[in-house]
């Protein structure tokens, strides 16, 4: 977590989450808080919680996991405010903190050290066309991909769709990053390669990380390089 983010928490009156998220939270912060949460497909039904909240004079707080700004809520409740004509009427602060591909991609060394790019693998609000589009342009173009929410129970096939995508324009020995529950609890990580990626020890508390045409395997740490060595290290 982010310092600016915990300052904020410890200074809100009520702090709304999703509720794996609300149990992340060090007990000592939540102390003589009114907390709210609710399940999963609950992100509307939370802002709105919210909002309610801050429309009674009360600091309060939704939390992300991560990032806020990325794959997180603070889109959501931009839209919800403008949507009730209500921007004008409450300050509202996104408050940046550390998003799991920074945080993975520092347990697996230095894999975006050049130009990346992040899809999500959710096709509960994006057509599954649109996403896949999106991965053969990126895997084309030879970016860095970062995967968010590879697979889940239900959505077990697309991984393995997306492995066939890339394997189309890269070798099969490009390395391959595993993180699962990034900087929390039961933490693992595995470098692998792209041939040999194991789709089902992935889940959705994983994220992947799959290397260009220049990624390799340096000792333990994958490392995308970016160029200066090859320019000015011999010199």
């Amino acid at each position: 977590m982010a310092p600016s983010a915990k300052a904020a928490l410890l200074k809100a009156e009520v702090i709304v989450a999703y509720k794996t998220y609300m149990d992340l939270i060090e007990p000592e912060i939540l102390e003589g808080k009114e907390t709210l949460s609710s399940g999963m497909m609950g992100e509307i039904s939370r802002c709105r919680m919210a909002i309610e909240k801050a429309l009674g004079g009360k600091d309060t707080a939704i939390v992300s996991s991560g990032d806020s700004g990325i794959y997180g809520m603070a889109g959501l409740v931009i839209e919800l405010l403008a949507d009730q004509d209500l921007l004008g009427r409450l300050s509202v602060e996104v408050i940046p903190g550390i998003p799991a591909l920074s945080a993975a991609a520092a347990l697996l060394g230095a894999p975006l050290m050049h130009d990346f790019a992040v899809i999500s693998l959710s096709d509960l609000m994006t057509p599954w066309d649109e996403i896949e589009a999106r991965v053969k342009a990126a895997a084309r173009t030879d970016f860095v991909l970062v995967i968010y929410n590879p697979r889940s129970k239900k959505r077990d096939w697309q991984l393995s769709s997306v492995k066939e995508v890339v394997l189309n324009y890269r070798s099969g020995d490009t390395p391959v990053g595993i993180v699962r529950n990034a900087a929390r609890k039961g933490m693992s990580t595995l470098i692998t390669t792209l041939s040999e990626m194991d789709e089902s020890v992935v889940d959705m508390l994983s994220i992947l990380l799959v290397g260009n045409s220049k990624t390799r395997v340096i000792g333990d740490k994958m490392v995308t390089p970016r160029g200066y060595f090859e320019k000015y290290g011999k010199k």
